[in-house]
Formats: structure tokens, sequence, C-alpha cells
């Protein structure tokens, strides 16, 4: 097809290119301008010429157009698998293709079972053990823990006991030259246990403590070297004299009456002469 059949055939007027030469070739009258104030150059003429030309060129006559007539299209949709070499009954074939005949189940024949030693799962309760049972065991167990943590502890001897004590009150152990008032002292070593002077020494310090489950005055004196401890003990009576000391403390139990004096201070310390004045001024009531 040469190119003007091709442009009969898409409905193009053939004469359209010669149409449009043949405007632009418009006569164009000479423009008259008016008259301006001051002198026009002929570039200004020329140019509003060629506007003038162009714009006439321009109103050129559009053709109407003309849809070219479209073939039918095929709507049955099996002619058209059958124009493309497709096999209408292909999803018919995957159907029955896929009807694979299944045996039948066929259980295998299973030994009979002596029912004479099994136990009815209905028969057989399941065992709960009770909310309060748990409850009561809880309440147990506390009770018990709480008695071990307040229980005091047990002490291989007296003098062990005496030395823990000891570690327990680190503060009373100070080295001050403030004593203790005569109401506080009395207050701690009633008449009733013994009656103590101030010859033993300066007391610094006095409180009642618990020890081998009696409560017992506990005081402190000034030595040469440093506090010494004095615990009376009317009801912890000991035949013998015992010493007894630690890492850097040293002590001795000493028996008197009916009673004993535990006294402790540090390793350079004359316990001797503590224990003279103690013993001296010292009188057991009980």
């Amino acid at each position: 097809m040469d190119y003007k059949e091709y442009k009969k055939a898409h409905v193009e007027d053939p004469r359209l290119e010669a149409r449009i030469l043949e405007a632009l070739k418009i006569p164009v009258p000479d423009l008259v301008m008016p008259e301006l104030p001051g002198a026009q150059t002929t570039a200004q003429v020329d140019g509003l010429r060629l506007e003038a030309r162009i714009a006439e060129a321009l109103r050129i006559p559009v053709p109407d157009l003309v849809m070219p007539e479209l073939p039918e299209i095929e709507t049955d949709f099996e002619e058209s698998r059958q124009a493309n070499g497709e096999d209408p009954h292909f999803e018919a074939r995957i159907v029955e293709a896929l009807k694979i005949p299944v045996p039948d189940l066929v259980m295998p024949e299973l030994p009979e079972i002596e029912t004479g030693n099994v136990v009815s799962l209905s028969d057989r309760r399941p065992r709960r053990t009770p909310v309060w049972f748990a409850m009561a065991a809880t309440v147990a167990l506390a009770a018990v823990l709480g008695v071990k943590l307040f229980e005091p502890p047990e002490y291989a001897s007296l003098a062990d006991e005496i030395v823990a004590h000891l570690d327990h009150e680190p503060y009373a152990t100070r080295v001050t030259d403030v004593p203790v008032s005569d109401k506080r002292l009395k207050r701690i070593v009633p008449a009733n246990i013994a009656n103590l002077d101030h010859e033993a020494g300066l007391i610094t310090y006095a409180q009642t403590c618990n020890i081998n489950g009696n409560d017992v005055p506990h005081l402190v004196i000034q030595g040469k070297n440093g506090p010494v401890t004095v615990i009376l003990l009317p009801d912890e009576r000991v035949s013998t004299a015992e010493t007894f000391g630690g890492e850097s403390i040293n002590g001795v139990l000493i028996p008197v009456g009916n009673g004993s004096i535990a006294i402790i201070g540090e390793k350079n310390e004359d316990l001797e002469a503590i224990q003279k004045s103690v013993m001296n001024s010292v009188t057991w009531s009980t």
C-alpha cells in the first residue's frame, strides 16, 4: 500500500496538504499603520505584517472526523476456544480423571481382651486434696518457720553466749568519761539482785540484757587500756573460774556465791585489778 492509499484508508482528505499550502499563499493587503508618535523602523513594520499573515493562514477549515468501520467481535466463548485450538472438554476430562475408586477399609481382627483385671474408668475417682488441708499445711509451715526464726540460738557454753552477746552490742564499749546516773544504775542493778557502789570504777554503760534466758545487768567500766564489760549473773552458778577469749578480747567467769560474774576486756587489759574492785563492790542479795 502506498502513501496515498494509506491516507484514503484512514479517511484523510488527500487535498488537505495542498489546501494548506495554497492557504499560506494568500495575498495579504498592505497593512496601513496608524500614525503613531515618533518614527517607525522598517523592521517593526515587517514584523507586524508577518503576524497578520500567520493569523490569516491559521484560519483553515477542518473536515468532520469519520470513524472507520471495525470488524465484529466474536462473543461465543466456546467457538473462540475452538478457533484457538483449545479442547472444549478439557475440564470435564480432568474431573473424570480424579474419580479414583477407593477400596473399603477393612479392620484387622484383634484378639479378645481379658476384662477380669481391667478397672472401669468410671469407677476410678481422682484424688483431690481438700482446700482446708492445704491451708492447714501452710499455717503449720509458717508456725514452724516462726518458731525457728525467733527461737534463741543454742551455744556450747555460757562463755560462748556472752561473747556472742557482746558482738551484738559494739556501741556499749566506747571510750568516754561520762558516768551513768545513780538513778539509772539503781534501776539496772536493783537491790534485790546486788548492792553495787562506785568503787568498782567509772561505770559508763548500764543496760538490762538477756543471757541464757535470764534478764541480767550489763555494765561497762572504763579500764586502763579501754572499756571493760561486767555482766552480773546471779542465777548462773559455776564451780571454778573459767577463762575464755576471742581474736581481740580475753575474759574470765568468776563464781560468786550462788551466781557468777563475767568480766571481758581487751587483750592487754589487766582483768585482775578490775576483778578485785568488782568483787569488793558487789554483794548478792539473792
